[in-house]
C-alpha cells in the first residue's frame, strides 16, 4: 500500500467523487506520483510504501469534475499540504468538497 492515500467526497451529493486527478509532490516540490480517483473516489496507490519525513503536498484537479456535471464551482484545485513526521505510519488525507467549500482531515 502506498504511504500516503486520499479519498474525495463530494459533500453537496453525499457521493464518492470519482475522476478527480490527484498529485503528490515532495519535499523539493518534485513530483511523486500522479493518479485519479476511482469509481469509489478514492487512490489506494499513490506513490511508493514508504517516504522520508518532510512536508508534502497532495493536488486535485476538481474544476474538470464539477464542470463535467454542468455545475458551477468557485475552485479549480485544491491543494494540501502535510507533514509526513512519522515515517511509519500510514497518511490518509481525506478531502470533503463541494462547489463552495471543502475541508480534510488526516485520516487513518
Amino acid at each position: 500500500m502506498s504511504h500516503v492515500t486520499t479519498h474525495v467526497l463530494d459533500a453537496a451529493l453525499g457521493l464518492p467523487a470519482p475522476g478527480i486527478p490527484v498529485a503528490l509532490s515532495g519535499p523539493d516540490g518534485a513530483l511523486i506520483a500522479l493518479a485519479q480517483t476511482d469509481a469509489d473516489g478514492r487512490v489506494k496507490d499513490l506513490g511508493p510504501e514508504l517516504l522520508p519525513a518532510g512536508d508534502y503536498r497532495l493536488e486535485f484537479q476538481v474544476g474538470p469534475y464539477f464542470a463535467a456535471a454542468g455545475r458551477t464551482s468557485f475552485y479549480p484545485r485544491v491543494t494540501i499540504d502535510f507533514v509526513l513526521s512519522d515515517t511509519t505510519a500510514h497518511y490518509h488525507v481525506p478531502l470533503l468538497l463541494s462547489p463552495f467549500a471543502y475541508s480534510t482531515y488526516r485520516g487513518s
